[in-house]
């Protein structure tokens, strides 16, 4: 992708017109991190970028922006501009061409607003961005509330930012993001859901969420978690905090390879960060103080359906808030699973969403003061003893039609209830062929 995206700069610079590369990818350079992309900035207006590179697609040419496909990668080519109005709190109301140095005034944060020459190796900086990266600060181009205005996911963007990199706010940059918190439930909620994703697989995300909470915005956002704040905790089980914190300390504690070098999945998915964050979400709703302890009955349940709601609003979709929702509904089982029988055990190793299960165990353990992760310990090495030999099994050697045909009954509870028999015989070792199966159903007949 690189080596294509300096042949479109000289491709543009040779027909006499500058050409850079913008924004993110320049920051992420001078921070040492490979660019995911590589957007570029020109003098050459959208007709002339069209007749210059061979395949374009003008997905955003009212606002001087072309998409240029060139071998096998798409990059944004956008003509300098300056932008005015901003009636909607996103796009601009309207656009004009302009120069390099009006067009890094136009940006959002100073560490935003470098272009870069690769063809010299020059670094073009006209706001002090450099200087900014060197003391980590996350700063407003101008007056901050004139570009929270211009576009509210602005006011995420900053807390990603400053937390995702590990820098600091600029005092104003602080000021004008805790003043105009409100605006953000303007955004759409695709928009808000891929900054949150981009806060949360990032370093630091639990201090994002904790700032979220501090600086106001995630009363508008995630008001159901923003609940957890103040609600105490057996003591006999928690040192750590209230519910908040100790939330946070496991999202914290599920990536710390500090803790665990070799967590099971492959890696800390998108939805297993989500689960370990709302694991407890439920509990301020089931609160409750008896003769003996604080408890939280049935929090995970409520906790699994709050999940949902939440997710449902972000517009989610429909396969992560189902895995979501399932991770928090059980995340209580893996202590009783140690008590289970093993042909029990087996059906839960097999599961797809096990492995992610005990990791959000593991994460919630390391959470409470002192944590105790004998259980995790213990089932981790069963279930890697286990279940390379477990997934030599045919996962299905009977169908529910072929059920229904046997017993002569319609489709109904009852036939899943027959699946599940012969998926138990089949864990224990009773049933090993479809002959087995179909013998195991016959023999229910009488039974029906």
């Amino acid at each position: 992708m690189k080596p294509t995206s300096i042949q479109i700069i000289e491709i543009l610079k040779k027909a006499g017109h500058e050409a850079y590369w913008a924004g993110g990818c320049v920051r992420d350079m001078l921070l040492g991190v490979e660019p995911k992309d590589f957007d570029i900035v020109t003098s050459a207006k959208p007709d002339e970028i069209e007749d210059l590179l061979e395949h374009t697609i003008p997905i955003g040419k009212e606002f001087g922006v072309i998409l240029a496909v060139q071998n096998g990668h798409n990059f944004e080519v956008a003509t300098f501009r300056s932008d005015s109005g901003y009636s909607d709190g996103r796009r601009p109301d309207a656009i004009e061409y302009t120069n390099a140095e009006e067009d890094a005034k136009r940006r959002d944060f100073t560490i935003n607003s470098m272009f870069y020459d690769p063809q010299e190796d020059k670094v073009i900086d006209y706001l002090d961005g450099q200087k900014d990266m060197k003391e980590k600060l996350v700063r407003f181009i101008g007056d901050p509330e004139e570009r929270i205005k211009e576009d509210h996911l602005r006011l995420l963007r900053a807390v990603r930012f400053k937390n995702n990199f590990d820098f600091q706010y600029h005092p104003d940059t602080y000021k004008a993001i805790h003043k105009n918190a409100h605006l953000i439930s303007k955004i759409s909620k695709e928009r808000i859901r891929d900054e949150l994703n981009k806060m949360i697989m990032g370093d630091n995300a639990e201090k994002g969420f904790e700032e979220l909470y501090e600086l106001g915005l995630l009363e508008h956002i995630l008001p159901e978690a923003c609940k957890m704040k103040g609600v105490a905790q057996p003591s006999i089980y928690h040192h750590e905090g209230d519910v908040w914190e100790h939330s946070l300390l496991a999202l914290k504690n599920l990536t710390d390879e500090d803790f665990d070098p070799d967590p099971l999945p492959e890696e800390i998915s998108l939805n297993l960060r989500w689960a370990t964050f709302l694991h407890d979400v439920g509990k301020p709703d089931t609160f409750k103080y008896d003769e003996e302890r604080i408890r939280f009955d049935h929090h995970a349940e409520h906790g699994a359906e709050l999940a949902t709601q939440i997710l449902k609003r972000l517009k989610f979709p429909k396969k992560g808030i189902e895995r979501v929702a399932w991770l928090i509904e059980h995340h209580m089982m893996v202590v009783p699973l140690m008590e289970m029988p093993e042909n029990r055990k087996k059906h839960w190793f097999l599961l797809d969403g096990f492995p992610e299960l005990l990791e959000i165990y593991r994460a919630d353990a390391l959470g409470i003061d002192p944590p105790d992760l004998s259980a995790y310990h213990t089932l981790k090495r069963l279930y890697k003893h286990q279940i390379a030999e477990l997934k030599l099994l045919p996962k299905k050697l009977i169908s529910g039609t072929e059920i229904m045909k046997i017993l002569d009954i319609k489709a109904g509870e009852k036939i899943g209830q027959i699946l599940e028999q012969v998926w138990e015989e089949q864990l224990d070792g009773k049933i090993k062929t479809k002959k087995d199966a179909i013998d195991f159903v016959t023999k229910l007949k009488g039974k029906n």
